[in-house]
């Protein structure tokens, strides 16, 4: 059974976009005044893959070292920090005084690409017991990272496709990877075991995970 069949649904994931504006921050010495630099993001990618143009155009008014970005996807980062708030995203660009104990160094691809592939095996011991991420060869492995980096959806879909199959005879995932992120808490974000089914046979939804992992998130109408 393949659990990726929509894919107009899948389609409109992976095409959705968060307009942003970047500005430099005022504790930045620049040699003239810095313009505003407005992309629209993709939300399944990561700061680091978007940015290079956002880099190269406040440059030009100052010197500096490497950006460092946040390890987090992008639609994750608006959705803890700016859902609420009036878009574009305004989003303020430092080239010095890095957060250290907040923030996970991204200096480059590469390191952006290890901790994605990183996440992409953790979710599929759970599904799989890695089964499937370890029979894939590095040039597919490849293939997937080349196609969210370079957003090519059919790409990387034509890899992550053997992650989201599994035999019918099995009725589903071993575990359903998931992560609730958190702004309010001591803990970044909620990870635990998850079976897709009950133990009556009963297939689970996500309702069923949020009222058991984090019943805070339904009203009280039962609504999410």
């Amino acid at each position: 059974m393949i659990m990726a069949d929509d894919k107009d649904v899948l389609r409109d994931v992976w095409f959705g976009r968060i307009p942003a504006c970047f500005t430099l921050s005022p504790e930045e010495t620049t040699e003239r005044e810095a313009e505003p630099y407005y992309l629209l993001l993709p939300r399944v990618s990561y700061l680091t893959l978007v940015t290079d143009k956002v880099k190269k155009h406040f440059l030009k008014v100052m010197k500096a070292e490497d950006v460092e970005e946040m390890h987090y996807p992008i639609g994750v980062l608006f959705d803890l920090h700016a859902s609420n708030s009036a878009l574009p995203w305004n989003v303020t660009v430092r080239f010095k005084t890095f957060p250290e104990r907040d923030l996970l160094h991204c200096p480059s691809n590469s390191v952006i690409e290890a901790h994605f592939m990183s996440c992409i095996k953790e979710a599929d011991a759970l599904k799989h017991k890695g089964q499937v991420i370890n029979d894939m060869q590095k040039k597919d492995h490849k293939q997937l990272w080349m196609g969210l980096q370079n957003d090519k959806f059919d790409q990387f879909w034509a890899m992550n496709r053997k992650l989201m199959e599994y035999p019918t005879e099995e009725g589903g995932f071993r575990y359903i990877p998931f992560r609730i992120y958190q702004t309010l808490s001591d803990r970044p974000f909620i990870q635990k075991l998850f079976r897709p089914v009950s133990p009556e046979g009963h297939a689970l939804t996500l309702g069923d995970l949020l009222k058991e992992q984090f019943p805070a998130a339904i009203c009280a109408e039962g609504e999410l």
